[in-house]
């Protein structure tokens, strides 16, 4: 009989009310189940990054609004997002998870943490740093994102353009040589990013567990993932 693959996905918390409790998106367990795997909520706990790493086969790291490092922005600018015992546990994941070459999928939030971790920038606030940015960051809104052919993340979508919901007001503007953008926004933001020298380390600034699994390209992401944490 195939083995499931077990997908690791970071708690997120209610950082907005203190940060006393966990708070998560079940779409997220969703779409993981849907494309055939078994996803497990991992705590805030150091103690057990070395046994997630060893046990698990891919990692998720969902969306969120936590204070990252300072150089991870541009010059002169920093999160305006509160502190989260998130950061720390989820910066040792992933790191751990890339070392080892097992797969992992950044969404939002997550997104930035793997190209940062991987030499890129941010800013704080997309509105005021880019210049035509449209609204990013609002409940309802849909804008279109390009796929940059010739990437993995095209062989994925297996579409050109398609219409993504968004909610952040982060975003990367500094892009590393270790990174390739694999998709933008119709302003020119970066949207979609996957690391080369990985077997599989892809970030994606909308929510794809939002959308229609049936019928948005988008969602192939988690088959894709979970497909590569398969192996």
């Amino acid at each position: 009989m195939h083995r499931k693959p077990k997908i690791a996905v970071i708690m997120d918390e209610n950082t907005s009310a203190g940060g006393g409790g966990y708070e998560i998106s079940k779409d997220y367990f969703r779409a993981i189940s849907r494309a055939g795997a078994y996803a497990f909520g991992i705590p805030f706990a150091l103690e057990m990054v070395g046994h997630v790493v060893e046990e698990f086969d891919g990692f998720l790291s969902v969306g969120g609004r936590i204070h990252f490092p300072e150089e991870w922005y541009v010059e002169g600018d920093q999160s305006r997002y509160p502190a989260s015992d998130r950061l720390d546990v989820e910066m040792a994941l992933m790191k751990g998870f890339l070392e080892r070459d097992k797969p992992v999928l950044g969404i939002c939030n997550g997104m930035q943490m793997l190209a940062c971790l991987n030499g890129c920038r941010m800013v704080s606030d997309v509105q005021s740093s880019w210049a035509g940015a449209i609204v990013h960051d609002r409940e309802g809104v849909r804008h279109d994102v390009e796929i940059r052919q010739g990437t993995r993340m095209a062989d994925i979508f297996k579409a050109e353009t398609f219409s993504v919901n968004t909610f952040h007001r982060e975003a990367i503007v500094e892009v590393s040589d270790a990174v390739v953008v694999t998709a933008r926004g119709p302003d020119g933001v970066v949207e979609a990013i996957e690391v080369p020298s990985s077997t599989f380390a892809m970030g994606l600034q909308w929510h794809p567990e939002r959308l229609a699994a049936e019928s948005h390209p988008g969602t192939r992401i988690f088959d894709a993932f979970v497909e590569a944490a398969s192996r």
